[in-house]
């Protein structure tokens, strides 16, 4: 069989393009056909290799990694012939619009191009393979103990001593990301090739031209939508400085300057909330409960907490999952074998085979997630019926966004209508602040993150970092952006970047940046849909069929049109915003200035 796959597709890869052969220029009829049997090959190679994704995922053995090597060499193969066939048709005359786009998007949706000549496209998937699963099969120490990444994850959220989590931090980052290095060094060299091929720059220029705008007004718009909320920040920063040196005392932690990246409650210091129990101020900080102990108290384990999520969606009229995600998905981590427990969602057969694959654990954070990964099921689902290219989001960011929207909607009167919380417990509007707070650890705290993990990878793919600097690089950015520093100093061979699990997993990040924003402008929209009338950080649409027919009917575009046409179908503007998050974390902002008069901003 697996010979019979190989065959197979290389055969599809070197009949891509037969009309590029002719020696008369191509016609837009041609063109037209080239897309039609385009789609038809990529469809096909896709349910095939999503399953052999899907199977060395959650079978971690040298064995699947070889069938994932290969499925990997197979479809880079045929995407690269796809996008060079594309490209020949660039300047045919009388394309009709849609032809146009998915030339574009033939042109463009490839991660890693493998260059053309012989060798490389094999040599680019086996090191992706062995990135991918030098990080899955990674591990860090506690106590001197060996301790994989689902349960350090858990630890550096609840572990409050800082030599431990210096020892998580420090052998996590030696451990997985250092023996990286040399493979990311050669895999952006081959990438980079391929690129060129294409007609661009580097990969990271090929990344950015898939935004439906110029590359250069692509980079300009995500350091305007940092600029936007960017105060935000930086008053949180100094907050959650001040609270960890009251905690921790000047040795560990200094009242002025960057923070100790390890003291965050996250191995990468991008998301906060683990740590909210040490910021938050008494009284109006405390909001009275936690959603992981409510889970606990009522007996609920992961697979609840996936009906939870699932009800969220059905409360809005959409479709309730079908039965072979629940038999086919995996919800916790196997005790006999390895796995990437790193959350995700799969449409396995880009029609109805919907699954999560996750290592729940009852607690807040993964109660969060479900919701997020469920967002991208049921996107998948509602575009089903499209044709291939128009398979996704209308950009990547929407395709994170819908999730987290959903989330923003976990608020303490949704827990009532579930029963998770007593009705009686529903905090007070003066708990406001505490649960304002409790979302910005989280929400605001993620942005510069998510703006710097592909800030980083676009200079390593221009060139402007060097591999000797990529250390020295991605510190400094995590410096400038974050405000964050390493518990130790770091060396000039680590490779702290490869453990984060996106970077050994060539994940675009700039999406996850994106759909921080979007997240809040589609939740304004739903929430003004809704008919909401107070303040917005306490609306829940929860049950409103209304705003789950104007969602379906954006979530049903998937990729068909510009970003801004889905964008305005369901929020009605067509631009990208920072100001509903603002005004979400209102009367957060005023309170964080109040409480840091005196201190030292900045870093």
């Amino acid at each position: 069989m697996k010979n019979l796959v190989s065959t197979l597709a290389m055969a599809l890869a070197l009949t891509a393009a037969p009309a590029l052969a002719q020696d008369a220029p191509p016609t837009a009829a041609e063109a037209k056909a080239f897309v039609a049997d385009a789609e038809a090959k990529l469809l096909a190679q896709s349910n095939r290799g999503a399953r052999v994704y899907w199977i060395n995922q959650t079978y971690l053995t040298d064995d699947t990694d070889a069938l994932a090597a290969q499925q990997g060499e197979e479809d880079t193969r045929l995407q690269v012939s796809m996008a060079l066939a594309a490209a020949k048709f660039d300047k045919v005359a009388g394309l009709d619009a849609e032809t146009r786009r998915k030339l574009l998007m033939l042109r463009t949706g490839l991660v890693l191009p493998a260059p053309t000549r012989d060798g490389a496209a094999a040599e680019l998937a086996t090191i992706a393979t062995r990135l991918g699963s030098l990080y899955g099969k990674g591990k860090g120490t506690l106590r001197g103990a060996p301790i994989n990444g689902s349960d350090i994850e858990a630890e550096m959220g609840t572990n409050r001593n800082p030599e431990e989590l210096k020892e998580m931090w420090t052998s996590w980052h030696d451990n997985v990301g250092k023996p990286m290095k040399a493979d990311y060094v050669r895999m952006v060299a081959i990438a980079n090739e391929g690129a060129r091929e294409l007609g661009f720059a580097d990969t990271g220029a090929l990344w950015r031209s898939n935004y439906d705008m110029p590359v250069e007004e692509f980079g300009r718009t995500m350091d305007q939508l940092w600029l936007d909320v960017k105060p935000l920040y930086d008053e949180l920063h100094t907050f959650v400085r001040g609270k960890l040196n009251a905690k921790y005392g000047d040795a560990v932690q200094p009242r002025t300057g960057a923070i100790r990246a390890d003291l965050l409650g996250n191995m990468w210091a991008q998301e906060w909330g683990d740590i909210y129990d040490l910021v938050a101020p008494p009284g109006s900080g405390d909001i009275g409960y936690d959603i992981g102990e409510l889970l606990k108290a009522k007996g609920k384990g992961p697979v609840d907490m996936v009906k939870y999520g699932e009800g969220f969606f059905t409360s809005l009229g959409l479709a309730p999952l079908p039965d072979t995600f629940w038999t086919r998905s995996q919800f916790l981590k196997p005790a006999d074998r390895e796995v990437v427990c790193h959350a995700s969602a799969w449409n396995v057969d880009n029609k109805d085979d919907l699954r999560i694959k996750m290592c729940i654990k009852v607690n807040s954070t993964d109660f969060v997630t479900v919701h997020h990964e469920l967002g991208h099921n049921y996107y998948q689902r509602a575009y089903n019926d499209k044709s291939f290219l128009y398979l996704n989001g209308a950009n990547d960011g929407f395709h994170e966004a819908i999730g987290d929207m959903l989330a923003l909607s976990i608020t303490p009167e949704y827990l009532v209508q579930i029963g998770l919380l007593d009705a009686a417990k529903v905090p007070g509007a003066d708990k406001d602040t505490g649960l304002l707070l409790r979302q910005a650890m989280d929400k605001v705290a993620f942005l510069p993150f998510g703006l710097l993990v592909d800030k980083w990878r676009w200079g390593v793919f221009s060139g402007t970092i060097k591999p000797e600097g990529y250390n020295q690089a991605w510190g400094a950015l995590r410096l400038q952006y974050q405000g964050i520093k390493s518990p130790v100093e770091r060396q000039a061979d680590s490779f702290d970047p490869g453990a984060k699990y996106h970077i050994p997993g060539n994940t675009p990040y700039a999406r996850y940046f994106l759909a921080r924003i979007l997240q809040f402008q589609f939740y304004k929209a739903a929430c003004d849909a809704a008919g909401w009338k107070g303040p917005l950080h306490r609306c829940s649409f929860y049950g409103n069929k209304d705003v789950g027919a104007k969602l379906n009917a954006m979530l049903e575009m998937g990729a068909s049109k510009p970003w801004p046409d889905a964008l305005e179908a369901f929020t009605g503007t067509r631009q990208m915003s920072g100001k509903p998050m603002l005004e979400y974390f209102a009367p957060l902002l005023e309170w964080l200035k109040e409480q840091n008069k005196g201190e030292a901003k900045g870093w």
